[in-house]
């Protein structure tokens, strides 16, 4: 996919990227502002606030008298929209037709300048967040990771905790968190589309967004530490779902993540993983992953699965024997470069739509501000070395900050059993 990419920045103070893709049938959008759940006022009682924000965000506003006006406006074309937040953003998209863009960056200019978070729809959209997280307590993953995250010292709290301190949020506190965070030195765009001879238009259109004053602010620091093994209780289970955690207080270069991303894939990508592969080959878990992510100021190597509970001791020790041997070294050429061509394949499905172009760029954009180059990730996959995999992954091991939970009907015995294998790794 040909394209250009600039960055533009807003005469209010706001930033983003331009992305041309000439011949482009669509047009996708992020506008993005860090004003997650950690960026509440007073988080600690009112947390939901900015998630019953986010679904309020296709309401009403200065032009239409509710969302399901404005909705039926805005999808007349097939246009989608959504939005989303996470511990730190809150961002909004959308997807169209190119033959409509102004039409519909129009509209998400009303969505993000001028939303008027009526009682009646505040009220309506707090029972849909009740009945989203309400769901949540049946899925386990999403039970025990946030308390996994809790108990590693991240300021976060359960899906249980969040429905508890609903009751605390008004109207009043929605419209507050938004004149706070949504201000114009807060807002990152990323819009990519077919914008040949219209760029002096569009950028026209994107300094023509109100907002308030106002910086972007910092990212939330934690300190974060090891944890006992803990177990959230649920009899009517059978399977055991696991969570552990490992994380290094700072954040891993790009090498350093592209080597991770290399061991990551040697141990749980595919069906002849060191782990993974072995695993069901032996029918011990149908599946498991690990995955590693590098934060501002901390960075974490997770790892997962669903297990009967007669399996877990043998899945453990595989999980133990496979560590080990990557702690003493033992990586084959033969292996890492298979792990190297598989991502080099992966990166090159990896923007095949106007949409995963967007997101390619969002994610790091978003994140530290910088421009990320599609065409430079390859060199930086194929320098992965062996000596650098090795190290960065002794690196979480010295770290020695990491916590195990599990879920499910089991008992605190065996997760200390479990916890016992692990501890011999560090």
């Amino acid at each position: 996919m040909q394209y250009e990419v600039s960055e533009f920045i807003l005469k209010a103070g706001g930033r983003g990227l331009i992305v041309n893709v000439p011949s482009a049938p669509v047009m996708s959008t992020q506008f993005h502002f860090r004003a997650g759940d950690r960026y509440v006022k007073n988080a600690s009682e009112k947390w939901e606030t900015a998630h019953i924000m986010e679904h309020m965000a296709f309401g009403a506003n200065r032009d239409f008298a509710s969302g399901t006006e404005f909705d039926t406006v805005f999808t007349e074309n097939g246009a989608y929209h959504n939005a989303y937040t996470s511990g730190t953003g809150m961002a909004y998209t959308a997807s169209c037709a190119n033959f409509e863009w102004e039409r519909i960056l129009a509209l998400q200019k009303l969505v993000i300048c001028y939303p008027k978070f009526t009682e009646d729809e505040f009220e309506a959209e707090y029972g849909n967040v009740r009945g989203e997280l309400t769901g949540y307590l049946s899925d386990a993953e999403r039970v025990l990771w946030p308390k996994i995250a809790q108990m590693l010292g991240d300021n976060t709290l359960t899906y249980q905790e969040r429905l508890d301190l609903m009751p605390n949020i008004s109207v009043a506190d929605v419209r507050e968190h938004y004149a706070r965070t949504h201000t114009s030195g807060n807002l990152r765009f990323v819009v990519a589309g077919d914008f040949t001879g219209k760029l002096t238009h569009l950028r026209e259109i994107l300094n023509s967004f109100e907002l308030n004053n106002g910086d972007r602010p910092p990212l939330p620091v934690d300190e974060l530490h090891s944890f006992a093994p803990f177990v959230i209780r649920r009899k009517d289970v059978p399977d055991i779902t696991f969570g552990w955690t490992m994380s290094l207080p700072r954040r891993l270069s790009d090498d350093e993540s592209a080597a991770m991303d290399v061991l990551d894939h040697i141990l749980n990508g595919t069906l002849h993983a060191r782990i993974q592969g072995e695993a069901r080959k032996r029918g011990l878990v149908y599946g498991i992953w690990s995955d590693t992510s590098a934060g501002e100021h901390n960075s974490s190597w997770d790892f997962g699965a669903s297990v009967e509970v007669d399996k877990l001791d043998k899945l453990f020790d595989l999980i133990v024997r496979e560590m080990r041997r990557i702690q003493d070294g033992d990586l084959s050429d033969e292996e890492i470069e298979s792990a190297k061509q598989y991502a080099l394949g992966r990166h090159q499905m990896g923007i095949q739509t106007v949409g995963q172009l967007n997101q390619w760029f969002a994610n790091r954009y978003f994140f530290d501000g910088r421009i990320e180059d599609f065409a430079s990730q390859p060199s930086r996959i194929k320098n992965v070395t062996r000596e650098r995999i090795i190290e960065t992954a002794h690196d979480f091991f010295r770290s020695n900050c990491w916590g195990l939970g599990l879920y499910g009907n089991t008992d605190k015995a065996v997760a200390d059993k479990l916890h016992e294998k692990l501890t011999k790794l560090f």
